[in-house]
């Protein structure tokens, strides 16, 4: 049962549980882009992202991918284990959209000829800047070994939902995940979601994710639900 708020962030909250190990997630309808500029409240967002979420944790587990997740109490609500959360975010990419086409001056859409990784500094104030491993060694946000582990976790993360979605019509451009510490072993947290994914149709490029929202590109909603029903999870409103 859900008792003390322990944080509130842009699309979940978390808190405290009668475990001192496990936490609820719960998951808004707050839908927001560009660091907090544009925001709006989605009906649904919350139920189908923490379905989606619930999805792909269950598809990483059965795998032998250790996540914080252990299982759905609600609509909205997930309960977790509790993480000391890492401050380092880790982006695959398989296709060039987004930041790294403005950096870099790439055309969205240009096919990448093996996954990339990037990392990211987590702090919504500074915007997220790009780090390196350096960076995360000198400041004390991870060593070398840890980020290398995060890294190859990611790229296995990358495979196993890269597959799934290719056979629900649906090509993984990027997504970032979220990791943290328990008993001293990086386990994967957070999320998986449309929110920190880019997801286009493999036959159209339709966006599928939160672009929709931030180039004003159709409903949010119903973008989720479709990834939802083409992943063969059922959500009741």
């Amino acid at each position: 049962m859900k008792q003390n708020l322990k944080y509130e962030g842009k699309g979940k909250a978390l808190y405290s549980t009668d475990d001192e190990a496990e936490l609820i997630q719960v998951f808004k309808d707050d839908a927001t882009a560009f660091d907090g500029k544009k925001h709006d409240t989605i009906t649904g967002k919350g139920i189908l992202n923490c379905a989606i979420s619930t999805f792909f944790f269950k598809a990483l587990e059965d795998i032998g991918i250790k996540t914080h997740f252990i299982r759905r109490e609600a609509d909205t609500d997930m309960r977790i284990r509790a993480l000391s959360m890492m401050p380092v975010e880790v982006v695959v990419r398989n296709v060039a959209a987004g930041s790294i086409c403005k950096r870099l001056g790439l055309e969205e859409g240009l096919p990448l000829k093996r996954p990339l990784t990037e990392l990211f500094y987590k702090d919504d104030a500074l915007g997220d800047p790009m780090i390196n491993t350096e960076h995360c060694e000198l400041f004390g946000w991870a060593t070398a070994e840890q980020v290398r582990d995060m890294r190859k976790l990611a790229l296995s993360v990358n495979a196993v939902m890269s597959n799934i979605l290719e056979a629900a019509g649906i090509r993984l451009i990027d997504f970032k995940l979220e990791f943290g510490l328990l008993n001293g072993e990086i386990i994967l947290g957070d999320e998986i979601s449309p929110d920190g994914c880019r997801l286009w149709d493999i036959k159209t490029n339709r966006k599928l994710d939160k672009d929709v929202f931030r180039r004003d590109l159709g409903g949010l909603s119903e973008v989720y639900h479709e990834v939802a029903t083409r992943l063969g999870i059922k959500i009741q409103f």
